[in-house]
């Protein structure tokens, strides 16, 4: 990894701007659309490097990683007035400014990696729900507050999508998070298919790792569709923006299912033509269905 010297005395290599910024091109969505005013783009642009370089001094850096979060938190206040020492949070820092963005959600973030370093399993999917809040929820948040657009039911739309787009990124990565002695999928899920975390190691997914799959993939897909009311509140270029998060996971989930749910044997990635066909579909879907609740499935059931 490409890392550049830092001011922390507790963590001096970190990832460089280049090395984080360029990770946007493997996001299951376009992280700032060109449709978009340059400096909207610009910063959400930077709330993405924030979020992405926290995520990897959560996942990836060596020694005390609880340290080094305690260092980033610092490094987000000094981003604040200005006296960030990297790249990543000098940026950051000028769109907190010019935005008047509250630091909680940045904040949240941390605290999201904190619990990856001692909080290994879920037993619920409503435990995992309440884990996302802190996760992804407060990246949509503040999208919305760099739109101008973060109104109360717009949040909450905004926390099920991004909660969607967590819960479909845990199911791409099951294998990359078992490395890391995590496991997303809930525990009692796993339990009612029958499937033992050792399955999660396999070559290919077994019948019981793939009925989990599919339900986790339904849940997701309910709460993505609060995309729809979502994205039809927004002004156009804040809409199409909007609506590629959702179609980008809505995409995703169909590549897991026609990869019949294997998601050890197969990257399931969103196609092109998916993604183009989910995002207008997100952007048509009649009125009348824009405000229909999407409960998530409740149990395990069968994949043929």
């Amino acid at each position: 990894m490409v890392c550049t010297t830092t001011g922390s005395p507790k963590y001096r290599s970190l990832p460089s701007a280049e090395a984080v910024y360029e990770q946007a091109a493997s996001e299951n969505f376009p992280v700032a659309s060109r449709l978009l005013p340059a400096r909207v783009r610009a910063d959400l642009m930077a709330v993405y490097g924030f979020a992405r370089l926290t995520d990897d001094i959560g996942d990836e850096s060596g020694g005390d990683r609880v340290a080094h979060l305690e260092w980033l938190e610092h490094e987000l206040e000094r981003a604040a007035r200005g006296e960030a020492s990297h790249p990543v949070m000098r940026r950051i820092g000028a769109t907190i400014t010019a935005r008047d963005l509250p630091l909680q959600p940045f904040r949240d973030l941390i605290e999201a990696n904190r619990r990856d370093q001692t909080v290994l399993r879920y037993q619920t999917f409503e435990d995992l729900v309440g884990y996302c809040r802190l996760s992804a929820n407060p990246v949509g948040r503040l999208v919305l507050e760099i739109f101008g657009a973060a109104t109360s039911d717009r949040l909450a739309l905004s926390d099920d999508v991004c909660t969607g787009l967590q819960v479909v990124e845990h199911l791409q990565d099951v294998a990359e998070d078992l490395a890391q002695d995590r496991v997303y999928l809930p525990s009692a899920d796993l339990e009612a298919a029958g499937c033992d975390e050792s399955d999660l190691a396999a070559a290919h997914a077994g019948p019981g790792l793939r009925r989990v799959v599919s339900l986790e993939s339904a849940r997701a897909r309910a709460l993505l569709f609060s995309g729809v009311p979502l994205a039809a509140s927004l002004p156009f270029s804040a809409r199409v923006a909007v609506a590629s998060f959702a179609a980008g996971g809505l995409a995703a989930l169909d590549a897991i299912e026609a990869a019949d749910f294997d998601v050890l044997a197969h990257r399931c990635r969103p196609r092109p033509g998916r993604f183009a066909a989910r995002l207008a579909l997100v952007l048509a879907a009649p009125v009348s269905t824009r405000t229909t609740p999407r409960p998530w499935p409740a149990r395990v059931g069968t994949v043929s």
